[in-house]
């Protein structure tokens, strides 16, 4: 659960355009904006290094300081360098911590190696992996799991199998919302099939080309008239 909040300093930034962006993020620091709360949206920047520290909890509630004061937030949005990886933007939301709000939180397989239909060659399936749910910020989970080692071949487990704490509610249908699947072995084509196949496709091709060559003789004879 996020019980503790992570500090997090910001500076504020003038919105001048991707050219100051770019410098922005050459110099180590990453743009963002801070809004709701019932407050302005602020244009910020901050470290680098400390936001990725900062958000190595998901869930986590952030104390964002700012000219000595603090306000708390949650990660609302990010955007990361298709290459690189790394994050090149963020949307933080502040938060009441009385007040509910609406979360994504990421859903978790386990046993799966271990599930019987797993063991007899199935293939599992993890179809769902984000779930919505609504929860005090400081009660958000980084994750939630599931446990299917128990899931033979054709076996289908939907979000009413998962387990949330206490203050978690769900938001997502539980019996409509399909976490995973295990679905019978894939068959493969038998060698000696293919090998048939592929002989019968190259007699069919040499016997159109062995057509197309006696029609252009007719047709150079025919041309000799």
């Amino acid at each position: 659960m996020a019980s503790q909040s992570t500090k997090l300093q910001i500076a504020e930034r003038a919105v001048e355009g991707s050219r100051a962006t770019r410098r922005l993020r050459r110099s180590g620091r990453v743009p963002g904006i801070l809004y709701g709360g019932g407050d302005a949206p602020l244009a910020f920047s901050v470290d680098e290094r400390e936001l990725r520290h900062a958000l190595a909890g998901r869930g986590a509630v952030l104390e964002v300081g700012l000219d000595g004061d603090s306000t708390p937030a949650v990660l609302k949005s990010a955007q990361y360098h298709p290459v690189r990886g790394e994050t090149i933007h963020v949307d933080l939301l502040r938060v009441n911590l009385n007040v509910a709000i609406h979360a994504v939180v990421p859903l978790e397989l386990e046993g799966g190696d271990d599930a019987p239909g797993t063991k007899e060659g199935g293939v599992l399936e993890h179809v769902t992996r984000e779930i919505n749910i609504e929860a005090l910020p400081t009660e958000i989970p980084e994750s939630l799991t599931l446990d299917v080692s128990g899931m033979q071949i054709n076996d289908t487990l939907t979000l009413a199998a998962v387990s949330v704490p206490s203050g978690v509610t769900l938001l997502d249908d539980p019996e409509e919302t399909v976490i995973a699947t295990l679905t019978p072995p894939r068959l493969e084509e038998e060698p000696d099939e293919i090998e048939e196949e592929t002989g019968l496709v190259g007699e069919e091709a040499e016997g159109d080309a062995a057509s197309a060559e006696e029609a252009a003789a007719g047709d150079d004879s025919g041309d000799g008239d």
